[in-house]
């Protein structure tokens, strides 16, 4: 899986130069290839059911709090790699026979658990599902046009499990047959697959596990130490959200005010560390436009640009404001890299088939040693990728299948979203997962928040007042799962094709991590809806886009009508200047283009707040001093260092959420604030 993009997905490369990605050449003594069947295993499944739940609750705590997910590729491929080795460690020395661990295994479980926790941020549990609920239809206000008490489906585990099993799968189906044709015929690079195969290739080397040990021993050190201080900060939490290390003023509190504070999350820091440096520093570029600029002048107009009375979560006072220019940065950055990677991808696929006809072949017979050594490896991975293929009939008749299964559940689920608008949809996604799979392979770009995103404008606006609400958020969900699992499969492909997995052994690792994700997912996110108080604006699960879905969807049928003065202006300047900062990205020199933030990541914060961007902000200063000092070190380890303070936070919600479903409250309130005048 590439960069979550998560998630909103943060669409930057993780590998900026993927021409000087290296070539992956597993070694020569790699051994036998094993069997598709033999490939996939018992204790690879168990592996990855553990480290599919563990990443599905970091995911929803990223997701309901900040709605920036990295990437955790490098952290699946180096768990699995620790617990089956230490498994089979442990087995060795108390002598019973155990089946080597091979580089094929850990390809297995790398993609079971990225297809796993995927689900926790293409299955909507902080955006279009948690949309369609009460409290987001309550904090939008139930006389704001377009918001009907009608569109109301709250979480249930029931539906939500079967929503996700009737739409996750048609993703798969959707493009295995050109497989080939992405993968060998168009040479496509999928930077993040590529990344994962190398690092699962050198992982089965002696050097390799030798690092690969360093590693883990790293990554197990920062979690605890994660852990452990995620434990501390409980017990000074009290009641209430205006205790503890989350709410100190380490900036004064005049910029606490403005939400300008270190929090002490080891979470956010991690996310610092695993993201590039222009992703943070884009996002506290867009923390200080918003709220240190934007928000304090705005609010020096109230009571004329808007009543001065209106509660904090008035869309009819600054909160409208906060709302709707996030949308339109996220809308024009999303709109502009649309267009982009399609065009992008008609060129290359243009420039392919001219290359194809035009140019001559040429047999050199003075080929090298080592040209014939590049070869025959070529033709060895060529040979296994296509040795178990998955026939054209078994993914056209799964498709047709899934479709029809969907087609006459979805409007149950969902009663507005009418049987013919889900075919509609189905009829024209493979298109969409094309270009989506694509451009991803191109860029490591995934776009399935835009997609879903067009497909809830579509259909809110075709359905209209009348249930368009519900019907553009689910629409938005068919769209956004089926593009995002299609590119995922593409990616897993690559990466099988590149560690010498057999294409088959990847579809159904992919399949069986996707049955898993529709379990686990929904079960970690009621973990956090029974134990949390979801959507809460003032608390720390603020889920915001659950606010920005539905308001997009309203926004589908109603248009502009009831926003305060001079916001629609605004959203037209910020809708501008996210494709003017874009097409400055891409026309100026690489050496300047660098500096130039994403305007993705500048949206984060003009809903959320800007304490999430001074903890990130830390975190990629800590990455550059460390570059600076020992960039071999940095290299080797930053991954291993943000995994674990994100992995250490992550556990700790589970103990955390059960304390709080048991109504254990911590002892102590530590609160700051200012001191009291005698």
């Amino acid at each position: 899986m590439g960069t979550q993009a998560v998630p909103v997905e943060i669409t930057e490369p993780l590998i900026h130069d993927s021409e000087k990605i290296a070539t992956v050449e597993p070694n020569d003594d790699c051994g036998p290839i094993p069997e598709w069947k033999d490939q996939i295993t018992i204790r690879g499944l168990v592996v990855s059911a553990l480290l599919g739940s563990l990443f599905c609750i970091i995911t929803h705590k990223l997701n309901l709090t900040v709605g920036i997910i990295p990437s955790l590729n490098v952290a699946a491929g180096l768990l699995g790699f620790f617990f089956v080795k230490s498994w089979t460690g442990l087995l060795s020395q108390l002598g019973f026979s155990v089946r080597p661990f091979t580089r094929q295994e850990n390809t297995v479980i790398q993609t079971c658990v990225v297809a796993c926790y995927g689900l926790a941020f293409s299955g909507g549990f902080g955006s279009y599902l948690i949309a369609m609920n009460e409290k987001t239809y309550n904090l939008i206000g139930p006389d704001y046009p377009g918001n009907r008490a009608e569109d109301v489906i709250n979480p249930g585990l029931g539906w939500m499990t079967g929503f996700l099993f009737i739409v996750s799968f048609l993703g798969l189906f959707s493009l295995v047959p050109l497989r080939k044709v992405m993968v060998m015929d168009y040479k496509l690079t999928y930077p993040s697959g590529t990344a994962t195969a190398m690092l699962i290739n050198s992982f089965h080397t002696n050097t390799g596990a030798e690092l690969a040990g360093k590693q883990v021993r790293c990554l197990g050190k920062y979690l605890s130490i994660s852990l452990v201080w995620s434990c501390f900060k409980w017990f000074f939490s009290g009641i209430g959200d205006s205790c503890g290390f989350d709410n100190f003023p380490t900036l004064g509190l005049t910029l606490f005010k403005n939400t300008f504070y270190f929090d002490f999350s080891p979470t956010y820091v991690g996310c610092g560390l695993i993201c590039p440096h222009i992703v943070n520093c884009s996002v506290l570029f867009g923390a200080i436009i918003s709220w240190g600029l934007l928000w304090p002048f705005i609010s020096q107009h109230a009571g004329d640009w808007y009543p001065s009375d209106l509660g904090s979560n008035d869309f009819k006072g600054l909160y409208g404001y906060k709302v709707f220019i996030a949308i339109s940065l996220i809308l024009g950055d999303g709109i502009y890299n649309l267009v982009k990677i399609i065009a992008i991808t008609i060129k290359e696929m243009c420039n392919a088939s001219s290359r194809q006809s035009n140019l001559p072949v040429v047999v050199d017979a003075a080929v090298d040693a080592e040209s014939s050594k590049l070869q025959l490896e070529q033709k060895r991975r060529d040979g296994i990728f296509l040795k178990d293929g998955i026939p054209t009939w078994f993914a056209a008749s799964g498709y047709v299948a899934l479709v029809a299964i969907s087609t006459a559940v979805m409007p149950m689920i969902f009663p507005p979203l009418k049987w013919y608008l889900v075919l509609g949809s189905y009829v024209i996604a493979p298109a969409l997962a094309f270009c989506n799979s694509y451009g991803t392979g191109l860029t490591d770009w995934s776009l399935a928040s835009t997609y879903g995103k067009i497909g809830l404008f579509m259909i809110a606006s075709l359905v209209g007042s009348n249930g368009g609400v519900i019907a553009g958020l689910a629409a938005c969900g068919v769209m956004m799962s089926i593009v995002s699992t299609a590119a995922d499969l593409m990616q897993d492909f690559k990466t099988g094709y590149l560690t010498l997995s057999s294409a088959k052994s990847m579809f159904w690792s992919q399949f069986v991590g996707t049955a898993m994700g529709c379990v686990i997912a929904p079960l970690t996110f009621w973990l956090f809806w029974t134990a949390f108080d979801i959507g809460d604006p003032d608390g720390p699960y603020k889920a915001p886009y659950a606010v920005i879905f539905r308001e997009m969807a309203i926004l589908g049928i109603e248009g502009f009508s009831e926003l305060p003065k001079h916001c629609l202006a605004m959203c037209y300047g910020f809708f501008v200047a996210a494709l003017v900062i874009n097409l400055l990205r891409d026309v100026t020199p690489a050496k300047v283009s660098q500096f130039i933030p994403i305007p993705m990541a500048m949206a984060v914060p003009f809903y959320i707040g800007a304490y999430f961007a001074i903890d990130m902000f830390v975190g990629t200063v800590i990455l550059f001093v460390w570059e600076r000092v020992n960039r071999k070190s940095s290299e080797d380890y930053s991954g291993a260092v943000a995994s674990g303070l994100i992995c250490g936070d992550g556990i700790w919600t589970v103990p955390s959420a059960i304390l709080s479903i048991l109504r254990v409250n911590p002892p102590i309130c530590m609160y700051f604030g200012p001191s009291l005048s005698s």
